[in-house]
C-alpha cells in the first residue's frame, strides 16, 4: 500500500513540473471546443402530434359476421415502417426538398439524413403518436412534419384498401375453382348412381336391406303358392265326386247352351283375378301377363270348340239338339278350380320373377363393397369439396360485409392533435451542455498531456526512485536549499498555473452567461 501511495505521488509530482504542456494543452482544446460549439448551427424541430381511435360502436356489433382484423397492431407496424426508403422517396417530392438537390450522390445524402432524423414516437398505454423532424430551416422542417404527417394517415387506407382488394380477389378465384371442382364431384357421383343403380337402394335403402326385403317377399310368396295350391287340389277332389250334367233330354227350341261352360267360368274368375292385379301393379307385372295369356288361350280354346259344333250341325241338319241340365253344384267347382287354376298361375309367375331377381342380386352382391367404397370414396370428396366452398362463399360475404363497414367507420380514425409546429427557439445544439463537456474534455486533455510528458521526459525527487529505475547503486543526494528568492520564484510560477486554470474557467463561465443573456443560442 505503502508503495502504491509513493508511486502515485510520484506521479503527481511528475505531472507537476510538466504542469505548463497540460496547460497549453487545456487552452488549445478550450479554444477550439469552444469555436466549435459557437460554429454548429442552429437546429428547430418541427412536430406534430397524432391520436389514432381504433375503437368504433360498430365493431363489436358486426362481430362474427365481419372480418376483424387487429387495428392496434396494424397501426403499430405502420408506425415502425412508416420511415422507410419509398416513404422518404415520396416526402421528398412531397415537401419539395429536392429542388436544391444537383446530383444522385446529394440525393442519396439528403434521403440518408432524413432517414437519421426523422422519428416516430408512440406512448407506452396511449394511441398518441408524435411525428418529429429537426433541420436548421424552421420553415424546410415544418413541411417535411407535414408530409410525414400526410403520408402516414394515406397508408393507412391505402394498405386497407389494397389488402382488402388482394384478399377479395384471392377469393373470387377460390371460388371458381371450387364450382368446378365441386361440379365435377357432383358429375362423377351421377355418373356412378346410374351405372350401378341396381345396386342403388330405394328411398336411402342399401343393398343388403333390398337382399332381405327381397327374401322375404320370396317367402311370402312360396307360402302363398302352396296354399293356392293346396286349395285348387282340394276343388280337384271335389270335382271328381260331382256329375257334370243331370239326366239329358230332348226339348224343342230350348235356349241356347254354351258348349264350353267349364271354359267360361274359368275366363270370368281369371278376369277378376286379372282386375285385381291390375289394382296393385301394371300391365308389364309378370302376373298381369300371365293372366292375360291365360285368358287368351281360354278363349281360343272356346272359339275352336263352338267352331267344331257349328261344323257338326251344319253337317246333320236333322239331328235333334240334344238339351242336358247343367249341374249348379258342378259349375260352381269349376269355376272355382279356373279362379284356383289362375290364381296358381299368377302366384307361380311371381315366384318365378322373385326368384330370378334374388339370383342377380346375389350374383351382383360379389362386386358390392367394391361399390360401396368406390361411393364412399366419392362422397367423401364431394362433402370436402362443397365443404370447402361453402366455406369460401362464407368469407366472401364477411369480406364483402368487411368492405362495407370500412367505407362506413374506417378502421381507424386519425385525428390530428397538435399539427406541425417550429417553436421559435432551436431546439439543437444544447450550447451550454456542450461548453461544460469541452471543459471537462479541455482539463482531460492537460491532464493527459501532463502525464505523458512527465512518463516521456521523467524526473526523480528522491533516491530510491533513481535506484530503482537505473538499477544501480545511488551515492549520494545534493540538496537545493530555500532561500527567499527561490520560494517567491515558486510561488511566482503557482500563481501564474492557478492564472492560467482560473483563466480557462472564466472563459467557459463568460461564454455561459453570454448564452443565458441569449437562450436563442442554448
Amino acid at each position: 500500500m505503502d508503495d502504491l501511495i509513493r508511486q502515485v505521488l510520484n506521479y503527481l509530482h511528475g505531472m507537476w513540473r510538466r504542469r505548463w504542456a497540460g496547460l497549453a494543452v487545456a487552452w488549445l482544446v478550450a479554444l477550439a471546443g469552444s469555436a466549435a460549439v459557437f460554429r454548429m448551427p442552429d437546429m428547430y424541430e418541427a412536430s406534430a402530434r397524432v391520436f389514432v381511435d381504433t375503437q368504433s360502436i360498430l365493431r363489436p356489433l358486426m362481430s362474427g359476421l365481419a372480418v376483424q382484423p387487429d387495428t392496434d397492431q396494424q397501426v403499430a407496424i405502420l408506425s415502425r415502417t412508416l420511415i422507410s426508403r419509398p416513404n422518404i422517396e415520396k416526402l421528398v417530392r412531397m415537401a419539395d426538398l429536392d429542388l436544391t438537390v444537383k446530383s444522385p450522390m446529394e440525393r442519396e445524402a439528403l434521403i440518408d439524413r432524413l432517414l437519421r432524423t426523422l422519428s416516430v414516437k408512440r406512448a407506452e398505454r396511449e394511441n398518441f403518436y408524435t411525428i418529429a423532424y429537426r433541420d436548421s430551416n424552421r420553415i424546410e422542417a415544418q413541411r417535411v412534419v407535414q408530409a410525414l404527417l400526410s403520408i402516414f394517415m394515406e397508408s393507412s387506407l391505402g394498405d386497407k384498401r389494397r389488402g382488402s382488394d388482394t384478399a377479395r380477389r384471392f377469393i373470387e378465384e377460390q371460388i371458381k375453382a371450387y364450382e368446378k371442382k365441386l361440379e365435377e364431384a357432383e358429375n362423377r357421383l351421377k355418373e356412378f348412381k346410374l351405372k350401378h343403380m341396381t345396386l342403388m337402394g330405394p328411398s336411402g335403402k342399401d343393398y343388403f336391406t333390398q337382399m332381405g326385403a327381397l327374401s322375404e317377399d320370396l317367402t311370402k310368396a312360396r307360402m302363398d303358392l302352396r296354399a293356392a295350391e293346396q286349395s285348387r287340389d282340394a276343388l280337384k277332389r271335389e270335382l271328381a265326386g260331382e256329375d257334370a250334367v243331370f239326366l239329358p233330354r230332348e226339348t224343342q227350341g230350348a235356349p241356347h247352351v254354351s258348349p264350353a261352360p267349364e271354359i267360361d267360368a274359368r275366363i270370368e274368375s281369371l278376369k277378376r283375378s286379372l282386375d285385381e292385379l291390375l289394382r296393385r301393379f301394371t300391365d308389364e307385372h309378370p302376373d298381369v301377363v300371365g293372366t292375360r295369356r291365360i285368358i287368351e288361350q281360354l278363349e281360343e280354346q272356346k272359339r275352336q270348340e263352338l267352331q267344331a259344333q257349328r261344323k257338326a250341325a251344319a253337317a246333320n241338319p236333322k239331328t235333334p239338339a240334344m238339351n242336358a241340365a247343367v249341374n249348379p253344384v258342378f259349375q260352381q267347382l269349376k269355376m272355382a278350380q279356373a279362379e284356383a287354376e289362375a290364381n296358381v298361375a299368377a302366384i307361380h309367375a311371381r315366384v318365378s320373377d322373385l326368384e330370378a331377381r334374388f339370383r342377380q342380386m346375389q350374383s351382383a352382391a360379389r362386386s358390392l363393397p367394391q361399390v360401396e367404397a368406390e361411393l364412399a370414396q366419392l362422397n367423401r370428396d364431394y362433402e370436402v369439396q362443397k365443404r370447402n366452398y361453402e366455406g369460401l362463399v362464407s368469407r366472401r360475404e364477411s369480406a364483402a360485409i368487411s368492405n362495407d363497414l370500412d367505407a362506413t367507420a374506417s378502421v381507424a380514425d386519425f385525428r390530428i392533435i397538435d399539427p406541425p409546429s417550429v417553436p421559435s427557439q432551436p431546439a439543437a445544439p444544447n450550447r451550454m451542455l456542450l461548453l461544460v463537456l469541452v471543459l471537462v474534455v479541455a482539463l482531460g486533455a492537460g491532464l493527459c498531456m501532463s502525464f505523458v510528458v512527465s512518463q516521456v521526459l521523467p524526473t526523480f525527487h528522491e533516491a530510491r526512485t533513481l535506484r530503482e529505475f537505473t538499477q544501480r547503486p545511488v551515492l549520494g543526494t545534493v540538496t537545493l536549499r530555500s532561500n527567499p528568492k527561490v520560494r517567491l520564484k515558486q510561488l511566482r510560477r503557482a500563481w501564474l498555473f492557478a492564472g492560467g486554470v482560473a483563466g480557462l474557467v472564466c472563459l467557459f463561465a463568460g461564454a455561459m452567461l453570454v448564452l443565458t443573456f441569449k437562450p436563442g443560442l442554448i
